[in-house]
C-alpha cells in the first residue's frame, strides 16, 4: 500500500505524517493486499480565524474495485485524521464485503458450478 500525504495551507511536519501514516496501517491492514494507494490531502481552510477548518480527504485506490473517498472536517487536525481513517476503515470493508458476496452469490448460479 503506497501512501501519498498532502497539506494544503500549512507545513506538514514530520509528527503529523507518521501519525497519519500510523493510524492506516492499523485500520486498514486487513485490507493492505487489496488497496493499491492511498492519497490524503490536509487542509487547513479558514486559515488563522479558526473554527471547524481542519479537513482531512482520504482516496483509497483499490485493486478492482471502487474508490473509497472519504473526508472529514474539524477544529482538530489530529481528531479529523481519527475520524476520517475510522470511517474509511468501515468503507472499505463495506466494498469488500460486497464485492464477496456479489461474487459468492452469482458464481453459485453459473452452470459449470452447479455440476
Amino acid at each position: 500500500m503506497k501512501t501519498n500525504i498532502q497539506a494544503q495551507g500549512f507545513a506538514l511536519t514530520e509528527s503529523i505524517s507518521a501519525y497519519t501514516e500510523l493510524r492506516l496501517s492499523y485500520a486498514v491492514s486487513f485490507a493492505s493486499q487489496i488497496i493499491q494507494r492511498v492519497t490524503v490531502r490536509l487542509s487547513d481552510i479558514n486559515g488563522p480565524r479558526g473554527g471547524n477548518d481542519k479537513k482531512c480527504q482520504l482516496v483509497f485506490t483499490l485493486q478492482g474495485l471502487p474508490d473509497v473517498i472519504i473526508q472529514d472536517t474539524e477544529s482538530n487536525l489530529y481528531v479529523a485524521i481519527d475520524r476520517a481513517v475510522d470511517r474509511a476503515s468501515r468503507a472499505v470493508a463495506r466494498v469488500i464485503d460486497r464485492q464477496h458476496d456479489y461474487r459468492a452469490t452469482h458464481v453459485s448460479d453459473l452452470p459449470i458450478a452447479n455440476q
